[in-house]
C-alpha cells in the first residue's frame, strides 16, 4: 500500500467520526466559548471541517505565507452549514490523495509569516499534521460538548454517552 493509499484510507475513517462529532453542535451555541482565552465553537468547528483542505494545500503548493495569505476563515451559522462545508473540504482533500501525487510527499513545504519560518517538512509530514489535526481538534470539540451536556458519540468506541457503554 501506498503513503498516498494510507492517507485517503485514513482520512475516510476520520471523516465517519468527524461527521458525528461535528453534527453535534448545537445551533444556538456557535458563539459559546468554554474559556475567555478558548476559542468559540464557531471557530474550532469550522476549523475542523476546513482540515481536508490541507491536504490539496499541501500538495499544490510549497508554502503557507500568512504574511501573503491571512487566514479568512467561512462564516458558519448553524450545523447544517457546518456539515455541508465539511463535505466541502472533505471532496477538496480528496481531489489530490491520488497516485499520480505520491511522487511529491517527499518535497518540502514551508509553514511561514513573512521571513519567520514555522517549519519546513515534507509533504508527507505536512498531510499527517493535518490529519492529526482533525483528531486533535475533534477531542477538543469534544470537552466543549460535554461541558455543553451535549452526548458525546463514541470515536474509536463507545463513549460513556453510548447506551451500549453503560
Amino acid at each position: 500500500m501506498t503513503l498516498i493509499q494510507l492517507f485517503l484510507q485514513e482520512l475516510e475513517r476520520e471523516a465517519l467520526t468527524t461527521r458525528k462529532m461535528l453534527s453535534r453542535v448545537p445551533d444556538d451555541k456557535y458563539d459559546w466559548r468554554p474559556h475567555p482565552k478558548s476559542m468559540n465553537i464557531r471557530s474550532l468547528a469550522t476549523h475542523i471541517a476546513e482540515l481536508p483542505t490541507w491536504i490539496t494545500m499541501t500538495l499544490t503548493t510549497d508554502e503557507l505565507d500568512f504574511a501573503a495569505s491571512p487566514y479568512r476563515p467561512a462564516e458558519i451559522n448553524d450545523t447544517a452549514e457546518l456539515m455541508a462545508h465539511f463535505e466541502t473540504s472533505l471532496a477538496d482533500g480528496r481531489t489530490q490523495l491520488v497516485a499520480e501525487n505520491e511522487p511529491l510527499l517527499d518535497k518540502p513545504w514551508t509553514l511561514r509569516n513573512g521571513d519567520t519560518i514555522y517549519s519546513v517538512s515534507p509533504k508527507m509530514d505536512v498531510i499527517r499534521m493535518a490529519l492529526s489535526q482533525i483528531i486533535h481538534h475533534r477531542a477538543q470539540l469534544g470537552v466543549y460538548l460535554r461541558l455543553l451536556d451535549v452526548p458525546i458519540p463514541g470515536s474509536y468506541g463507545p463513549s460513556a454517552d453510548d447506551q451500549s457503554f453503560s
